[in-house]
């Protein structure tokens, strides 16, 4: 409380009743799979197709993870994080080394195996003095890195030390680290070296470490992941790589990191060239899934593959990914992501019929159909739960949304005085986020109280809760539920009868 001494008008700034409440992002993927080049094993943000195809190279033949980030950009999807796996040691694979060239009294070593990179020496702009240049970075062809005006001279604007720290695809060194190198003239140097073919892996190395930063657990250290797909069990299995079983325990395996983390969910892929029967069996053996964390599409779709020139199948969760980004672009996270359409998918690699579907539907597998005039739709919103409260990807993900929108919103109560005061605007604060929510359509109810409740007061908080140092908040909220299931009763009806009475 300030001291007024001396007569006047003050202002003062306070806070009002409650403190906003920022809704969180929803739709970051996260993908693990092999590709021709890049870094292995760390998590990288790419933001659209062009900057994945310049760090981790395109399309890799008998390979998925290029074909799902592709999917996924196309179908509205935002940044996501790309992870390679195949780099351990222990897969057993020679890597070789890191192709590298001369620049004048510079050494440009390539970052990554495969594809071809030219790093070019031009001119600086004009006026510029005698120790600037231009050293423009190309990979397959295309200019990918620019760095304009950098010099020899020790400082920011050095060209080792702009390389080092923007470059994601060469590293710069100096010859002789003993004296200031000349500038290099004008010219080209190329670095190429063949692709390597990803090798498939065995089930821990995707699975990965937290400690490590590898495979599904390097994504623990990335708190805004709301999606995890791994498109590249299907080619490690049409090699024979894995088998069926090892295939289940490395999806198994994505569902246990998304139930640990408790804010994102994994899409599986089926095996490829599966009935729906046999999709059917494969679910529902001894060991089958059971996890409102997961949610599983079938079959594969056919899509472009540029790396052959012709049309392939190819695993469905990076255009799902890509669906669901879209589908809470434009409706919200509480909108059922089905009924939309697969966009870059020619057809299904199973054209279903309704009685087929009737088998898939109800044990949590979502069917992607072709329909005459309306395109291939995604045709199901179901996750893996055999608990009813759970059985809808748009509830699970609502709920993801909710949690982790108030945990966020609400770090200003930590060590403030545990009293009805701080009750009252842990009340405030969330009813006021759920209510923007509620008008949104997220959840149901004609009113705000028939949609969420929000209780902090005495009863949920003891003495010997205070004691404790707890603030208990309970929360419920009803959520919207698809119209999964439309049903029209059409009644015939006696023709010049009044159904009104007098």
């Amino acid at each position: 409380m300030p001291n007024y001494l001396s007569p006047g008008v003050y202002v003062e700034e306070v806070e009002a009743g409650s403190r906003p409440i920022e809704g969180v992002g929803t739709a970051i993927a996260a993908f693990v799979g092999l590709a021709a080049q890049g870094p292995f094993h760390t998590p990288t943000l790419v933001s659209n197709w062009s900057q994945y195809a310049t760090v981790f190279g395109e399309f890799v033949e008998d390979c998925y993870l290029a074909h799902a980030v592709y999917g996924y950009f196309l179908n509205g999807g935002g940044a996501c994080y790309v992870v390679r796996v195949g780099g351990a040691p222990s897969a057993g694979v020679a890597i070789p080394a890191l192709p590298s060239g001369v620049l004048g009294q510079y050494r440009v070593v390539a970052r990554a195996i495969g594809g071809q990179i030219a790093v070019e020496v031009a001119e600086p702009p004009e006026g510029a003095p005698d120790d600037r240049f231009t050293l423009i970075v190309k990979s397959n062809g295309r200019e990918a890195e620019r760095f304009e005006n950098v010099t020899i001279k020790r400082g920011r604007e050095n060209v080792v030390t702009a390389v080092s720290e923007r470059s994601q695809l060469i590293t710069l060194e100096v010859v002789d680290a003993t004296s200031v190198p000349p500038k290099p003239a004008t010219g080209t140097v190329e670095l190429h070296v063949a692709a390597q073919v990803p090798t498939p892996l065995v089930p821990d190395e995707y699975a990965g470490s937290p400690a490590e930063r590898t495979g599904f657990g390097g994504l623990e250290a990335i708190d805004e992941i709301t999606m995890v797909s791994c498109p590249d069990l299907m080619s490690a299995y049409e090699k024979g790589a894995l088998n069926a079983e090892a295939v289940k325990t490395v999806q198994l395996a994505m569902i246990a990191h998304c139930e640990l983390m408790g804010d994102r969910v994994a899409i599986l892929d089926p095996l490829p060239g599966l009935s729906a029967q046999q999709v059917k069996e494969w679910r529902m053996d001894k060991s089958g899934f059971d996890s409102k964390y997961a949610a599983l599409y079938y079959p594969w779709i056919k899509v472009f593959d540029a790396a052959i020139g012709t049309n392939r199948f190819v695993p469905p969760s990076g255009h799902m990914a890509g669906v669901w980004a879209r589908n809470d672009a434009t409706r919200g996270v509480h909108k059922a992501p089905a009924n939309e359409v697969v966009r870059g998918a020619v057809e299904p690699q199973t054209q279903l019929i309704r009685s087929e579907q009737e088998l898939l539907n109800p044990i949590g597998v979502n069917c992607i159909r072709a329909f005459p005039g309306r395109g291939v739709r995604v045709w199901g919103a179901r996750t893996l739960s055999s608990d009813p409260a759970w059985r809808y990807v748009n509830v699970r993900r609502l709920f993801n949304y909710l949690e982790e929108s108030i945990l966020g919103g609400t770090q200003w109560v930590v060590f403030e005085p545990n009293d009805h005061a701080l009750w009252a605007r842990i009340r405030r604060t969330i009813a006021a986020f759920l209510v923007n929510e509620w008008r949104r359509g997220a959840l149901f109810g004609l009113t705000p109280d028939e949609a969420f409740y929000v209780k902090c007061d005495d009863e949920t908080n003891p003495s010997e809760s205070i004691d404790a140092g707890l603030v208990v908040c309970e929360i419920g909220v009803a959520p919207v539920k698809p119209a999964e299931f439309v049903v029209f009763r059409l009644a015939q009806i006696s023709g010049g009868t009044s159904l009104v009475s007098e």
